[in-house]
């Protein structure tokens, strides 16, 4: 079939049932905006019938239900498994209009039962307060795609493919969205969708010409270049154009159609010779008017086919006798009386078209993944802690055990778990997972891949350039049920902070909503950390990521900052065991002093922070200080400015506390991580001096613990955006992490040392000064103390 033919594959009854079906989801949407009152016109309208605000957004809905409509037929004749997700904003209307008419709204919420009175509920509680907004939100049945932020519903489409065989994701792409940079680069997705083991995605790029107020690049663009922009990302575009409703039903039918046996062909050739290339998937380009069968004019201004179509339609309802009259007009344009019975509840002869059962997209138990999530088969942990005779003696690489792990993890669960990340994976050290699964990648090969390339069609490890992508990839597999583990640059992870923010918030709405399944969680690994840029410099030292993520709810974010390889195995295990978090464990990929083993390491982790005992001289008795930690390098730094301080002064009591669970220390009212006054007291203390020496901006940790009792003695040294292309010491110097400015700060904290500690003070800032020196003349830290152990 050529991209512009009009077969008529419809008959008359079925485009006459399609149209009157698609003009209650019109109605519905309208009504959801408009109406608390009087839903199925039986009385004049009235201004007493509008809601007093009017919210919501009509310009996107009528094409959103015109092609859910049309799916739906689809599923029946051809049986298929399918979801579907809306990209458009604020596309609510659109979706929840069919949802209701197919019924699952109404078994999921009883009071908005399918007759008068629950169509009058569902009216009303749209846009409301105490009701639901206008995205498809956790709270909508079918949803794995919110769509607050624009951008993600295609490589939201791909996650729901993976590994899901025998799955259709149609995705509905809207105008403003497809302007987007995360949007545009996920169009490559299809270079990672092998058609033996994956599912398909259709996606429907919805073309009505307009954003909030501004025409659309897309929609402004001949249809040439279109074509041939769809063309070079690898798709076979197929057009739907026009705006009279019967002509499009027709064309709309017979091109789904077309493009559904297009996939099906596409699956079967693959799975036939078990021949994975990869092939040039169809995709949908859906050119209808903007608000269509709304008001064509109000005011005299154009709406229909035009931006002011986009929200409301009409305001001023109840004020304005013309504009009630008109929006009654409009109401009863789709003849609600003969879509609707006197109960209020569709007519049977429609009801009758939409798919049942699990088949309805809105009861699809992919679109709610919990109730298909299986837990992981995972293998014992601690058979890849690294073996200490003794605290801080030998060095390792932290996350190379970790990739051992994933990798046996990946070699018992090679259905539903994925490792995703941006080109980094061997970066980070995690590259033994290759040895059981390569990076997915069905785009050309060249011969010298075969040299490391690590490269195959049935490779199970994500890998491209787009954080956004990969990020979205990650969370459609969690929705749908499966598991994963996404490792990303430390400075870079901010390329995802909105789709964190997005992510969290879909997380902590559906806590609240009682049938929504427990999902997997997304374990974030933060790696190539600000302490080690040892050549990329300042544009890749950034730990800031961590206060964003205290910005969300403490129901659904976890901060991990394990110290060493064991605790970061520990702390693993934990993640991937969990569900409905968004667990991020900060660990850097270098050779790092190593401090606890495995039993130890266990105990610890399960705390979430502790005294290290072996490092600490205050047993029995009161500290003169508190010398805490949060990180890797600032816990050799505050352990080394520990045993400075112990060898010059060796009558002072230091007590040493790591923290490995960042969220303990706020008050346990504000977290549930968090130690009740009593715990944090006997800990830290209730009025001695505390330096603590942090990973990430000082900031954050006053922030956790400013209502603690000794906050007033809390002194955090963290980064202060100081440094360039620096050796890791001389990098801590810059930005007083280091040992000797530990060590003097805590000669100046305690009163004891406050008189008698100006030589060492002198001691420790000329051994500063040497070391900056050697490292800008060899490049590298002073070995004795690069080198350092520890030794009391």
């Amino acid at each position: 079939m050529s991209e512009k033919a009009n077969t008529n594959v419809l008959s008359t009854q079925e485009l006459t049932l399609i149209h009157r079906y698609w003009s209650a989801c019109n109605y519905l949407a309208a009504g959801m905006i408009y109406l608390r009152d009087n839903p199925l016109l039986k009385q004049p309208l009235k201004p007493e019938h509008i809601k007093q605000r009017l919210l919501g957004h009509w310009g996107s809905s009528p094409g959103l239900s015109f092609a859910y409509v049309h799916i739906n037929r689809l599923i029946k004749k051809f049986d298929l498994n399918a979801i579907f997700l809306a990209g458009p904003g604020h596309g609510a209307p659109g979706v929840l209009g069919p949802i209701y008419l197919e019924g699952t709204y109404s078994e999921v919420y009883p009071n908005k039962s399918e007759d008068e009175e629950g169509l009058k509920h569902f009216f009303k509680e749209f846009s409301f307060p105490g009701g639901i907004g206008s995205h498809c939100t956790p709270e909508m049945p079918g949803s794995i795609h919110e769509g607050g932020e624009l951008g993600y519903s295609i490589s939201h489409a791909f996650g729901a493919a993976y590994d899901n065989p025998d799955l259709l994701v149609t995705v509905m792409v809207g105008d403003g969205e497809s302007e987007t940079g995360p949007l545009a680069t996920s169009w490559h997705s299809n270079k990672f969708l092998n058609p033996i083991r994956d599912g398909a995605v259709l996606p429907i790029l919805h073309l009505n010409g307009y954003k909030i107020n501004n025409p659309s690049i897309l929609s402004r663009i001949s249809y040439d270049e279109i074509k041939h922009l769809f063309m070079g990302y690898g798709w076979t575009p197929h057009f739907v154009e026009g705006s009279d409703p019967n002509t499009m039903h027709q064309k709309m039918a017979a091109t789904l159609e077309q493009c559904i046996k297009e996939i099906k062909v596409i699956q079967k050739t693959a799975r036939d010779t078990n021949n994975p290339k990869r092939p040039l998937w169809p995709m949908i380009v859906l050119r209808s008017p903007k608000g269509w069968t709304g008001p064509q004019e109000v005011d005299g201004h154009k709406v229909e086919g035009f931006w002011r179509a986009h929200q409301v339609p009409m305001s001023n309802i109840k004020d304005n006798p013309q504009h009630l009259a008109q929006l009654e007009t409009w109401l009863r344009s789709y003849q609600p009386e003969t879509l609707f019975d006197e109960n209020g509840q569709l007519n049977a002869e429609l009801k009758s078209i939409a798919p049942h059962k699990e088949q309805r997209m809105s009861a699809n138990p992919h679109s709610n993944g919990g109730l298909l999530r299986k837990a992981l088969r995972m293998p014992n942990f601690d058979d890849y802690a690294v073996a200490l005779e003794a605290p801080a003696k030998i060095s390792a690489p932290n996350t190379k055990p970790l990739g051992k792990f994933l990798r046996d993890i990946m070699q018992k669960n090679m259905h539903n778990f994925r490792v995703f990340g941006p080109d980094e994976n061997s970066s980070n050290k995690l590259d033994d997972i290759y040895e059981v699964s390569k990076k997915t990648w069905l785009a050309d090969y060249l011969p010298e891949d075969a040299d490391g390339g690590e490269l195959s069609p049935d490779g199970r490890v994500m890998e491209m350039l787009s954080e956004h992508t990969v990020e979205g990839w990650l969370e459609g597999y969690l929705l749908t049920g499966r598991h994963g583990f996404f490792s990303t640059y430390e400075s870079f992870v901010h390329v995802i902070d909105s789709m964190f923010n997005q992510h969290a918030k879909w997380l902590a709405m559906s806590k609240d909503v009682s049938w929504r399944a427990p999902i997997s969680s997304l374990n974030l690994l933060i790696t190539s950390t600000v302490w080690r840029q040892d050549h990329n410099g300042f544009t890749h030292q950034d730990p800031g990521f961590l206060d964003i993520v205290v910005n969300k709810s403490p129901e659904v974010t976890r901060i991990y900052l394990p110290p060493d390889v064991n605790c970061l195995l520990s702390v693993a295990n934990h993640c991937l065991n969990s569900t409905d978090y968004i667990n991020v464990i900060v660990c850097d990929k270098q050779k790092h002093l190593q401090y606890l083993n495995i039993d130890a390491a266990i105990e610890h982790c399960t705390k979430g922070l502790g005294i290290w005992d072996w490092a600490s001289n205050d047993q029995g008795e009161e500290p003169d200080l508190v010398m805490a930690c949060a990180g890797d390098i600032p816990t050799k730094e505050a352990l080394a400015a520990t045993s400075l301080l112990r060898e010059h002064f060796p009558q002072i009591k230091v007590r040493f506390i790591n923290v490995v669970d960042l969220y303990k220390l706020s008050p346990q009212v504000e977290h549930p991580h968090g130690l009740s006054d009593r715990e944090f007291d006997s800990l830290f203390t209730t009025n001695k001096p505390i330096i603590f020496n942090f990973h990430g901006y000082p900031y954050l940790i006053h922030r956790l613990a400013y209502r603690r009792t000794n906050h007033g003695n809390l002194h955090v040294r963290g980064y202060k955006e100081k440094g360039s292309i620096n050796t890791p010491l001389e990098l801590a110097i810059q930005n007083q992490i280091d040992r000797f400015s530990l060590a003097i700060d805590a000669i100046n904290r305690i009163p004891s040392l406050q008189k008698i500690g100006g030589h060492v003070q002198e001691q420790l800032r000329n051994r500063q000064i040497e070391c900056c020196r050697y490292a800008y003349e060899h490049g590298v830290d002073l070995p004795e103390e690069d080198e350092w152990t520890w030794k009391h």
